[in-house]
């Protein structure tokens, strides 16, 4: 028996722990592999003479800048910060003799992330201190040093945050201040062959410890690294080479021909804000990409994709030469602009048409510098996917689509990893989600061995993406991974692995794949369901700006259109480019859904008063050119308010008289009232027609009467508001007791119920503390009633409750419940102050409607989803994001709650619930602490949801009329007769038809877009009328490209447009 032989079999699991120690940096680090890393190391003066100057405050200085400044002498050791500041080092290097004959690199760690800049001021390659995967702080100077090497000066820019911006976010406040230290800063010499043998070893070992148990080839591989630590001997570094030796033959053992292909591809997720602000982003982006042109100098297989247009205008505006070398290494096909968006927004919250301009936004941006758009839509980090998106990514020019967030649903596993994705209106999408679950793996064997174990598809598609590379804080590969996949290429035990393009990936499956099974419908994400409600202030001003901007392009493309050259009025088409692009940016899937640091939202509340401040601007100027001179200056002038209506359809509301109009309608009796809460004056607008205007003045209202609304005690001492549709009965404690359609004989609370019942839950995730509503949480919770109802305004036009309803000792919400004279909807005006912890707050109405499912307003369009718990899949969708309604409909009837800015609703047999607040505690412990306001109405109709207007009527509750004084007895006739109650567009013949954009042509100053989209789920044949000049119209995508022709009638200055289901139209007309 041989005295040193290896007892393998009988002792794997020491025999692996063995190797874990050999190959780590451990206690063990003086006698493994690390002990052989590097042959020399040096530091301090006279090799390194190091200077720094300390920006102020949190500023981010330019190269041009801070090399201007004055530097002190400093040195590893020092302490730098606090958080978010930054500092500048000057590096002299003097390469010593000794280090002649081998490659040379500087050793920086700041603990924190880092540029190196050249001398000349070129961003050349960013540094990640600290530890973990993410840790890379070395930059190479030479690959080949001399005897007689040069001083080299360099600078530093060290940014104190880490990859992950100011520590631990679930255990530490995120505005508190961290000092970082430069704990190294060397010049080391390393050991290319003892490199080598290290990363055999990685790739060795953890192959023996992922592949089968039982497998011959995990066997081989513990064996192979077993041998290379007998044979290696620290002392004798010659031993290295047969070491080697044993790890070559390993490898030369190749993988069969039916092996699993893998397509990698380096990727760099970055998060455009999340745990640092949009400034740092900038750096980020700067930094990771900087790394990865150098990898590509030096790995020429390497190919990187990079998403989000905003991150590449960024760069050219701050680094101009870096986004040049990009465009250089993108010609080349290393370097992969992809995702076609402006970032990586979420898809639950933004409307239909912020999801389209994403696109738009994105794939001009692509096209422009780039030469070419992207085929594939790569969203790899969201929380769920918009049944719209197919139809939207189609029409924008893309083919693809990427994740693979699904594999985080904590209810039930999504079933397919390559399958085609099928929207509301039948589009599809070819759609993969990566197997290795990830978007930033680090080129492991076992990854690879997912990429095959969980392929849900792999009967029809014998292949897979595989994203590697340091994400979400940026980073990107590093050499390491590029060093491991090389020897993962092609070996026997795992998958074959090649770098790809990821349309070389697509376009192979389409080609090869049999029989992809298919997805119809939203990809829920079973997670995360608290970001449809987190920064509740946030999402109000994403609603607000939204239905801005649709105001300012529809007024301001009928200005241009209307106006003579001689007016002076030129669209502002720059502007409200860059206003979309705030817009969007704000949409980024960290920002909106409420996941991101105090301090984003403080950048991204003086991003919504930039919009709302230029929007109302733009605003008002298009009103200016398009009604003229028959606007009053002043209130003596004044004969009456023009009132505006930006919708498709005539509507009719209550609209607020300026003060110094009120005068006008102090004798038109029962259809001017005066609100008691603030004094002012209330005004009956009636039969605005859509997209077009009409004048209210004292003489209009003399000849107008409607029933009155009132509101008054009953003989049980109930609260009743009353017209002429419903009768609304309110409690003490500021329930409804009872919702009675006059018109229908309908009472519509089931007997022992109420409606409008405000409950306060425990509001504790099992981790992601702003992202998580978990469904025990419905367990655990209090109902408040109101403990003060007066009546406030008792008519002609609007009756009115105030109820007070304390929360707990430190929050109390009061609430505002109107009727009016001319509606069956019932309005619930909030004001609360909120001051919790770990609380989420709900209202519920309970209806005598019985459905098994409810209809929820999605991106152009809506979506059915279950009232029961049936199966998992059922109740996983215990939260679920509308937008500004919810429906629950039976045959012949059906009750909607409408919103102005809230998002996440459920509906659990006849109860519909909307969430209010949440008060998490990370990543921003003060997330919604302090004052709101947020409205949210029920609207009762006849018919089923698809017989209804309650599209129409949501679009109403979130779109106010406009109005401006104007000298009626002045109108002016200009080309449209904008005064004359003759709408700009309308759409007839078509209820289900719904008018959403008007805009000017991108490209094409005699054009405009108008954008719509069938909401009901029917097919539709419309007729789109225009008194704006056209000569033709054409079917056009959203990147406003041709795609068909359509009949212009020019007598009737009209077109006939077919819609299919959930269809979404653009039209160009040219004049």
């Amino acid at each position: 028996m041989q005295q040193h032989m290896s007892y393998l079999q009988k002792h794997r699991d020491i025999t692996k722990s063995r190797l874990s120690n050999f190959i780590d940096d451990n206690q063990f680090k003086d006698v493994n592999i690390q002990s052989a890393l590097y042959s020399l190391r040096v530091g301090g003066e006279p090799h390194i003479r190091l200077e720094v100057w300390s920006a102020p405050g949190q500023d981010r200085p330019s190269f041009e800048h801070a090399v201007k400044q004055k530097y002190r002498p400093t040195k590893a050791g020092e302490v730098f910060g606090p958080s978010w500041t930054t500092h500048w080092f000057r590096v002299a290097v003097a390469i010593p003799p000794s280090f002649a004959g081998k490659p040379v690199q500087f050793l920086f760690d700041s603990n924190s992330e880092a540029m190196v800049w050249s001398a000349a001021g070129e961003p050349v390659h960013g540094l990640t201190g600290g530890g973990g995967d993410e840790r890379h702080v070395d930059y190479l100077l030479t690959e080949r040093a001399t005897d007689h090497e040069k001083p080299r000066t360099f600078y530093v820019e060290m940014a104190c945050n880490d990859l992950f911006g100011n520590g631990d976010y679930h255990a530490h406040p995120q505005d508190r201040q961290i000092y970082y230290q430069l704990s190294t800063v060397e010049l080391v010499a390393p050991n290319e062959a003892a490199w080598a043998l290290y990363r055999d070893l990685e790739v060795i070992v953890e192959m023996a410890s992922q592949l089968p148990q039982d497998s011959p080839r995990a066997w081989q591989a513990l064996s192979a690294a077993n041998a290379i630590v007998n044979v290696f001997d620290r002392k004798d570094l010659s031993t290295i080479a047969p070491a080697h030796e044993i790890a070559n033959k390993f490898f030369k053992a190749k993988g069969g021909g039916s092996n699993h292909q893998v397509y990698a591809i380096g990727h760099c997720h970055i998060d455009t804000a999340w745990l640092w602000p949009f400034a740092e982003t900038k750096r980020k982006s700067a930094r990771s990409w900087a790394t990865q042109l150098n990898l590509m100098d030096k790995f020429p297989e390497h190919k990187f994709a990079a998403s989000q247009a905003q991150q590449y205008e960024w760069l050219k505006q701050d680094y101009p030469s870096l986004f040049a070398r990009i465009q250089k290494k993108a010609k080349s096909g290393q370097f992969i602009p992809i995702g076609a968006t402006w970032v990586e927004m979420d898809c639950n919250l933004p409307s239909g048409e912020s999801l389209a301009r994403q696109f738009l936004l994105g794939q001009r941006f692509y096209q422009e510098h780039f030469g070419e758009r992207s085929k594939v839509f790569w969203l790899p980090d969201t929380f769920g996917y918009s049944s719209q998106l197919p139809q939207i990514v189609r029409l924008s020019g893309a083919q693809y689509f990427f994740t693979q967030k699904l594999s985080w649903n904590n209810i039930n596993k999504f079933p397919n990893t390559t399958f085609r994705w099928i929207g509301l209106d039948g589009s599809h999408v070819l759609t993969h989600m990566a197997p290795s679950e990830t978007y930033s793996a680090q080129c492991r064997p076992g990854e690879l061995i997912d990429s095959v174990k969980k392929h849900k598809d792999v009967a029809y598609s014998n292949e897979s993406l595989y994203l590697y590379g340091n994400g979400d804080g940026g980073g990107g590969p590093l050499q390491g991974m590029l060093e491991r996949l090389r020897r993962m290429e092609n070996v026997d035990g795992l998958p074959k692995v090649k770098t790809a393009h990821p349309n070389e990936f697509y376009e192979h499956v389409e080609k090869s794949a049999k029989e992809l099974v298919s997805w119809k419908g939203e990809l829920y994400f079973e997670l995360h369901r608290g970001t449809y409600t987190s920064q509740s202030n946030n999402k109000r001003w994403n609603r607000q700006s939204e239905f801005l901007l649709r105001d300012v392009e529809m007024l301001s493309t009928i200005a241009l259109m209307t106006t003579e050259a001689s007016s002076g009025y030129a669209y502002p088409a720059d502007e409200i480019t860059r206003l979309w692009k705030l817009v969007c940016l704000n949409q980024f899937h960290d920002v909106v859904p409420g996941s991101a640091i105090g301090m984003v939202y403080r950048d991204s509340d003086r991003i919504y008063e930039d919009i709302f401040r230029s929007g109302d601007r733009l605003r008002k100027q298009a009103i200016d050119a398009i009604y003229g001179s028959t606007l009053a200056s002043n209130a003596e002038d004044a004969t009456g308010v023009m009132v505006i209506n930006s919708t498709g359809w005539m509507r009719s509301s209550i609209v607020t008289i300026p003060k110094h109009l009120e005068p006008l309608f102090a004798g038109c009796g029962g259809d001017v009232q005066l609100r008691k809460q603030d004094g002012a004056m209330l005004v009956l607008a009636e039969n605005i027609p859509g997209c077009g205007s009409h004048i209210v003045g004292p003489q209009q209202r003399a000849d107008s009467v409607i029933p009155p609304v009132c509101a008054f005690r009953d003989e049980h001492g109930n609260f009743v508001l009353e017209n002429r549709f419903v009768r609304a009965t309110i409690g003490p404690d500021g329930r409804i007791q009872s919702y009675y359609d006059r018109r229908d004989d309908r009472e519509l609370v089931p007997e022992g119920a109420t409606s409008n019942v405000f409950e306060l839950y425990d509001d504790v995730p099992v981790y992601w503390d702003a992202w998580d509503i978990e469904i025990y949480s419905r367990e655990k919770f209090k109902s408040l009633p109101g403990t003060e109802v007066t009546i406030v305004d008792e008519g002609p036009l609007t009756a009115s409750l105030s109820l007070r309803l304390p929360i707990s000792d430190s929050s109390v919400l009061t609430q505002t419940i109107t009727l009016s004279a001319i509606s069956p909807r019932l309005d619930f005006d909030c004001d609360i102050d909120w001051h919790e912890n770990r609380k989420c707050l709900k209202v519920s109405f309970t209806w005598d409607i019985h459905s098994d499912v409810a209809t929820y307003e999605t991106q152009y369009g809506v979506v059915q989803r279950p009232t029961h718990r049936n199966t998992t899949w059922d109740m996983a969708k215990f939260e679920v994001c509308a937008h500004k309604f919810a429906d629950l409909s039976e045959y012949g009837y059906g009750v909607a709650l409408l919103n102005d800015c809230k998002y996440g609703h459920a509906t659990l047999e006849n109860t519909m619930t909307l969430t209010l607040m949440r008060a998490p505690k990370a990543p921003d412990e003060n997330c919604d602490m302090g004052h709101h306001t947020f409205r949210y109405a029920i609207y009762p109709h006849t018919g089923t949801f698809s017989e209804s207007n309650v599209v129409q009527e949501a679009y109403q509750f979130n779109t106010p009329l406009l109005h401006v004084p104007v000298k009626a007895d002045k109108i002016r006739g200009v080309k449209s007769s904008p005064a004359a109650d003759h709408p700009f567009f309308s759409v007839s013949n078509a209820p289900n038809v719904v008018l959403d954009t008007v805009k000017a042509a991108e490209d094409d100053k005699s054009s405009y877009i108008v954008r719509m989209y069938e909401a009901y789920g029917g097919h539709a044949r419309a007729l789109v009328t225009t008194i704006l000049p056209a000569s033709t119209i054409q079917l056009v995508n959203i990147l406003e490209e041709r795609t068909g022709d359509i009949d212009w009638l020019p007598h009737s200055h009209s077109a006939l447009v077919k819609f299919k289901p959930f269809e979404i139209v653009t039209l160009k007309f040219t004049v």
